[in-house]
């Protein structure tokens, strides 16, 4: 898919149709998810810090991700190439490998890859690039020369021809330091790799990498796909704004996060047996505690209760940037932990604190203000107001939210409003559906 969180915006809201739009996290410390075309001819690119974004393109919109409606959508993009073959290896939402040997084929495979994009088009009203090559490498090669909205074939007996030009960070597992090592030996190019030979990237990268990198610039990948990868694990993790010194502000959040992590269990139709809790501290120090329990849980009581108990061992009193919740060990079903529930009818039969017992630490009955995430109008949420109807949020301070009242079949930019961050006739809602609207993304 095409800029996809970026082009779902774009088709969500028709103000922002051919402008550039930034989707990411917006505090100081916020990385940029996916830009907009129209963004990335400013250097904005994904990875990047948001403030330097900003800097870059201020003139853009700068939006929170809305991960509901991407899923949804993703969902339909799925089910479309589940139709062209049952073999099909999901990489993220917005990119899969499908293996067109697996499928009943009719025509041509560059006529299969056109027909899908149509289809895909027609269905979400969003652009899709195809690489069709024999292999996963070249494939995925040839679908980022294809953006945007495009379709790129590697004809065999071309496939050096495509290769041979390009940076060698292109090949996986050419990270900054395997770079490094090859700029100082004069290796820039893929065909600079092929050029080098087998045993000169053996004796600068070792016999595993420097053999994959040779078969790699040779355009040699017999790599299957592989249906239904197997999910090793579930977190999430949140980045924060400023360093948390409050150990109950931590505690807060490590709760937050245990709940959101349930309920990606939940919804995924998952259970896992170990907790892991993942804490980086003011200085860059990213520790990770973890706890397997006796039986797989996707019970939100057992995963804040090990959770917080993991965080508790760890010492943030300098402050934290970073924290994370995730459960491994994934399993497909759930098996009453009998031992946590024994112990939780303990805990609620024993007295209160008396001599010799001290009362656990407990959670402020409210968040601290800076914890509200909940009480803020984030640019990008939906909303919905009782006398305006269905918009999103374009942003808010000063005790003000400012709303632009449109849907995605509008044809024209909707209306502005400006109301009290507290209006009661202004509600939070579910993001409306884009089928059938055509996105701009690619144009």
């Amino acid at each position: 898919m095409d800029a996809f969180f970026a082009a779902v915006e774009q088709a969500s809201k028709p103000s922002l149709r051919g402008k550039p739009v930034v989707v990411g996290g917006l505090g100081p410390r916020g990385v940029v998810a996916t830009a907009s075309y129209e963004a990335r001819v400013h250097g904005v690119h994904s990875a990047m810090a948001m403030a330097h974004a900003r800097r870059l393109c201020p003139n853009a919109a700068f939006l929170v991700p809305r991960f509901g409606i991407y899923r949804r959508i993703s969902e339909i993009v799925m089910a479309l190439l589940a139709e062209v073959s049952p073999l099909i290896e999901p990489l993220s939402l917005d990119e899969a490998f499908v293996d067109l040997e697996a499928g009943d084929l009719a025509g041509d495979p560059r006529a299969v890859a056109q027909r899908l994009r149509a289809d895909i088009l027609a269905a979400t009203g969003l652009t899709a690039s195809v690489g069709l090559a024999g292999s996963k490498l070249l494939a995925k090669i040839a679908s980022e020369q294809a953006k945007p909205d495009g379709l790129v074939v590697v004809e065999p007996g071309t496939e050096r021809a495509l290769l041979d030009p390009l940076p060698v960070r292109t090949l996986w597992g050419v990270g900054p330091a395997t770079a490094e090592h090859l700029r100082r030996a004069g290796i820039l190019t893929v065909a600079e790799i092929a050029q080098a030979g087998e045993p000169e990237l053996i004796r600068l990268l070792g016999k595993a990498h420097g053999s994959s990198l040779h078969a790699m610039a040779a355009g040699l990948d017999n790599r299957p796909v592989v249906a239904d990868r197997d999910v090793k694990s579930i977190s999430v993790e949140d980045t924060f704004d400023t360093d948390l010194t409050d150990r109950a502000r931590v505690r807060y959040e490590v709760d937050r996060l245990a709940d959101r992590c349930a309920q990606r269990l939940r919804g995924a139709g998952r259970s896992g047996r170990t907790v892991v809790v993942k804490i980086r501290r003011y200085d860059f120090s990213t520790l990770t505690r973890s706890e397997t329990l006796r039986a797989p849980t996707d019970d939100p009581a057992v995963v804040k209760e090990t959770a917080r108990r993991l965080a508790e061992a760890v010492d943030t009193t300098g402050g934290v940037r970073l924290l994370g919740v995730g459960v491994s060990g994934l399993a497909d079903f759930t098996q009453e932990d009998l031992f946590a529930q024994a112990a939780q009818a303990l805990r609620e039969a024993e007295p209160g604190p008396g001599p010799g017992r001290d009362a656990p630490p407990e959670l402020p009955a409210t968040p601290p203000p800076e914890a509200e995430h909940a009480n803020r109008w984030l640019p990008g949420q939906d909303v919905e107001h009782s006398d305006h109807g269905a918009g999103w949020v374009q942003g808010s301070g000063v005790g003000r939210v400012t709303i632009r009242f449109e849907v995605p079949s509008d044809t024209e930019p909707g209306r502005v409003r400006t109301f009290s961050v507290d209006d009661p006739a202004l509600s939070r809602t579910d993001p409306p559906a884009l089928t059938g609207h055509p996105s701009p993304a690619g144009r």
